[in-house]
């Protein structure tokens, strides 16, 4: 059985998103959620598929303790799943190629410090973009600087607000994520 790590700091439809989608799955589990939010939203539906959550402090990821936490679990891939805080080298180098992030755009396009959520929306409506989209990427030292695995585009030129864009984007995620995940842990 491979097993997922799900970081996330919000609200977690992507992280519920992928909960639901593995919880019959016969090789792919996820063992944990992990954030540094104890009042998340996240922690509520991690417990309605009875997931472990584990929490952790800020200082805890810069300072690598939190891989102890990790190492219990002895994961196959760690999941960003609306994780807002930068993952420091000493946790990029413990499992290289092995942490993947969803960004709610066409990377490079709108990637980088400050870019995540309604920001990203917002910047797209702002430079009229005729199309946006998702990308998955392999995570490295710098934001959304990472390999793209995978990314999938969808029209705006008719959105006149961003959270039209964020409701367009957010099909994607969904539609797409657990199905890259699956592909990377199993193959196509």
């Amino acid at each position: 059985m491979k097993k997922l790590l799900i970081f996330a700091s919000g609200a977690g439809t992507n992280a519920a998103n992928i909960m639901r989608f593995f919880k019959s799955d016969d090789k792919i589990s996820v063992a944990a959620v992990f954030t540094n939010k104890p009042d998340a939203g996240v922690v509520d539906k991690a417990a309605d598929y009875q997931i472990p959550v584990v929490t952790f402090t800020k200082q805890e990821l810069l300072d690598g303790t939190v891989l102890d936490k990790m190492a219990q679990f002895n994961p196959d891939l760690i999941v960003l799943s609306g994780f807002l805080l930068h993952v420091p080298s000493v946790i990029v180098q413990a499992f290289p190629d092995k942490i993947v992030n969803i960004h709610p755009a066409l990377l490079p396009k709108y990637g980088g410090h400050g870019m995540y959520g309604m920001n990203v929306h917002k910047a797209v409506l702002e430079n009229n973009e005729p199309e946006t989209g998702i990308s998955i990427h392999y995570v490295n030292e710098q934001y959304d600087e990472g390999d793209v695995i995978f990314q999938r585009s969808t029209s705006v030129a008719d959105c006149s607000s961003a959270e039209e864009i964020a409701l367009l984007v957010q099909k994607l995620e969904h539609e797409y994520f657990p199905k890259v995940i699956r592909e990377i842990l199993l193959g196509k």
